[in-house]
């Protein structure tokens, strides 16, 4: 059993269905992880960023603070000159101013004062907009006090982004100041401040970039997997007989598979090449072998009349001889026979044959000889029973167990014949009325040259010449149905006989 899970596994393991599977689950997996991993990054990264862009507003308000704080009131007319000293490398700064005891409107109260670049009322609008609706207004306006982090990215409405990185409340005798810094470089609108990471320019293009990978993966994966399987289709396709322009390298689209292909072709064409090899030798064979023993046979009757009739002993010899003779013939045609279905297994195409009628054409021939013999024969056959295989390997088997159930029935017997199919499974059994077979030797029934033929059944079938009666007709029955992806059984019937059972896939 492990040595079976062991084998179950490589198999599964080298499919190449699963390696597909498996490696869309790690496209699939893959960038969660590093998505994971790089936000990670990016946000220690934003942080630190984020944390010296506030620490270098703290240090712009504080440069400030003595001037908002002079007991002669602030330089409110030189509030931009004071802020452009400061700005610069995209950082924009803006200065509102909350007067004590103001009223707070929806504003707070609020009015900007200076900003460095100078820019419109519109885009100082934008920008308190924003404050007020991320709640810093608010907060601000009642205690001139802020210490959470801001990135706020907000569109101005001349189309331009901003990020909006801090805001410091600044503490005077003559009210609530607040130094509110934006940036507007390129390089800090690139990052995910202010907005999700996915959102970022590196992020979308990371993502495209991986999912054009990911689809000519998949594509080259699925594109190799389509053209082994044209193999398939070539390989059933000859299988079936149909080899008519239908050659591997004909139907092959990649080149790196040329050489496959062109050795699969070869291996197609050597067994053809083999069938014919068999077939030419079983014939060559039978030839040479015929024409010596017809020789002896020929010789052998003047030498039988010149045998004296009371000489019991030479008479005994010369029908020993001719027995003998008898046999060897059998055996060559048998070894011929068996050459001939050896290469018709090779050679010959699995396509659907009407196993109801490969019966009933057999169970025809046999009619003389059934009613000569007043065996009686029963059968089931439905109609349409198809099967994929060789005819002639196919013919081979029934014709061989028909025969054997004939041959060992005797006179007023009975033959049964069943043909069944359920559940995608033929079944074909044929029974007779025959001595049987003894326990101890049902096992071999099965094996080469094994044969239980009384001496009477064995000097009749060596005249006629049968080939099926040389302890090779049910070795033959094995080898076919085994290799058409069977199996043969044979048991005894209760109340004598023997009952042969194959089981056949059926068409689907």
């Amino acid at each position: 059993m492990p040595q079976r899970l062991r084998w179950a596994a490589r198999r599964i393991s080298g499919s190449l269905t699963v390696r597909l599977g498996f490696l869309l689950v790690i496209f699939a997996a893959l960038p969660f992880i590093l998505y994971g991993q790089f936000e990670t990054a990016d946000r220690k990264e934003r942080e630190i960023v984020t944390k010296n862009l506030r620490y270098s507003s703290w240090l712009i308000a504080q440069a400030l603070k003595p001037l908002l704080n002079r007991e002669s009131g602030p330089p409110t007319a030189s509030l931009n000159e004071e802020l452009a000293k400061y700005d610069g490398d995209g950082t924009n700064l803006k200065l509102m101013f909350q007067p004590k005891g103001g009223a707070a409107g929806q504003d707070g109260g609020f009015y900007f004062l200076a900003s460095a670049p100078k820019v419109g009322a519109a885009d100082l609008g934008a920008i308190l907009d924003n404050l007020q609706r991320h709640g810093i207004v608010s907060q601000v306006a009642e205690s001139c006090t802020w210490d959470k982090p801001v990135d706020i990215r907000y569109t101005q409405p001349t189309g331009h982004e901003e990020i909006l990185t801090s805001v410091v409340p600044i503490q005077s005798r003559w009210g609530c100041w607040v130094l509110v810094s934006s940036h507007v470089t390129s390089e800090l609108l690139a990052t995910a401040i202010g907005r999700p990471y996915w959102q970022t320019p590196q992020v979308r293009l990371s993502l495209m970039l991986y999912l054009a990978v990911a689809v000519i993966a998949l594509l080259t994966a699925l594109s190799v997997r389509r053209h082994i399987r044209h193999f398939r289709h070539v390989a059933r396709e000859i299988r079936q007989g149909r080899v008519a322009g239908n050659t591997f390298a004909s139907r092959n689209a990649i080149p790196e598979l040329d050489s496959v292909a062109r050795d699969f072709d070869g291996l197609v064409h050597d067994l053809h090449h083999v069938a014919g090899v068999i077939r030419q030798t079983a014939e060559d064979n039978a030839h040479s072998f015929k024409g010596p023993v017809a020789t002896i046979q020929a010789c052998l009757e003047p030498l039988k009349r010149l045998i004296p009739a009371e000489h019991a002993r030479g008479k005994r010899a010369a029908e020993l001889i001719e027995l003998s003779l008898d046999r060897l013939k059998a055996l060559i045609s048998a070894s011929q026979c068996l050459d001939n279905t050896m290469a018709d297994m090779i050679e010959s195409p699995r396509e659907a044959v009407d196993l109801t009628q490969i019966v009933a054409d057999i169970l025809k021939s046999y009619r003389e000889v059934l009613v000569a013999r007043q065996i009686r024969l029963s059968r089931q056959l439905p109609p349409d029973v198809l099967v994929r295989a060789g005819k002639v390997a196919l013919a081979v088997v029934v014709e061989n167990i028909l025969d054997n159930a004939v041959s060992f029935t005797p006179d007023a017997g009975a033959i049964a014949v069943r043909l069944q199919e359920e559940d995608g499974v033929i079944n074909l059994t044929i029974e007779d009325s025959g001595p049987g077979i003894d326990p101890d030797k049902i096992d071999n029934i099965f094996d080469r040259y094994f044969s239980l033929r009384p001496p009477d059944h064995a000097r009749r079938d060596a005249k006629a010449g049968s080939p099926g009666h040389a302890g090779l007709g049910l070795w033959i029955v094995k080898r076919n149905v085994e290799a058409l992806g069977g199996t043969v059984t044979a048991t005894n019937r209760i109340g004598g006989g023997l009952k042969v059972h194959i089981v056949l896939p059926s068409v689907t």
